[in-house]
């Protein structure tokens, strides 16, 4: 895939920016309705939160640190690889997901979980905006990023942007479906 460094930024910050505000609006639901499970092996909506949380705290500062350390030259227009590519549409919500195991480091069932989770991922948010704003002026292609499941594989950072914010979209599409199906 290839597209304008500009139009992938921007895309992106109104996917983010629409996730942010929904987020926003968990706040005025009770924090019992957010721990609340359809089943003993579903997450709730508090975890699927706490799930984001949990690649957040790498993917943040993994991005943040590469893109300062940076000095390729920005460029208009960014290449996805095949690995990204593959990566990031296999995290985009589908009407009917398909069911992905989690690694056991990601995985926040049982946790004992509050609103601090939900600010928490809210600030994260934000801090992706920023970082957004910051990559206009990087080299999407070029700046390499380490990612959770190997240290061996690196995506570009133009596609790590998308998996983790397409990932933070599935998973509030799973909390939405909670909510649903609890408020039936």
């Amino acid at each position: 895939m290839k597209i304008s460094s500009a139009e992938l930024i921007k895309d992106l910050k109104a996917r983010t920016s629409n996730v942010l505000e929904e987020l926003k609006s968990f706040k005025n639901l009770p924090e019992v309705r957010l721990n609340q499970k359809l089943s003993n092996d579903s997450w709730s909506m508090f975890e699927c939160i706490e799930h984001l949380n949990m690649y957040g705290r790498f993917y943040i500062p993994e991005m943040k640190g590469r893109m300062e350390q940076s000095n390729h030259p920005v460029t208009s227009e960014f290449k996805s690889s095949w690995l990204g590519e593959y990566f990031a549409k296999s995290m985009l919500p589908k009407e009917k997901l398909n069911k992905m195991n989690t690694f056991k480091d990601k995985n926040p069932m049982g946790s004992t979980l509050d609103f601090s989770a939900l600010d928490e991922l809210i600030e994260q948010q934000e801090q992706l905006l920023e970082l957004l704003d910051y990559a206009a002026n990087k080299n999407l292609t070029k700046i390499k990023t380490s990612i959770t499941i190997s240290n061996l594989i690196k995506l570009r950072l133009g596609d790590t942007f998308r998996v983790v914010i397409y990932h933070n979209q599935r998973h509030l599409e799973q909390a939405k479906r909670v909510l649903r199906s609890i408020s039936n």
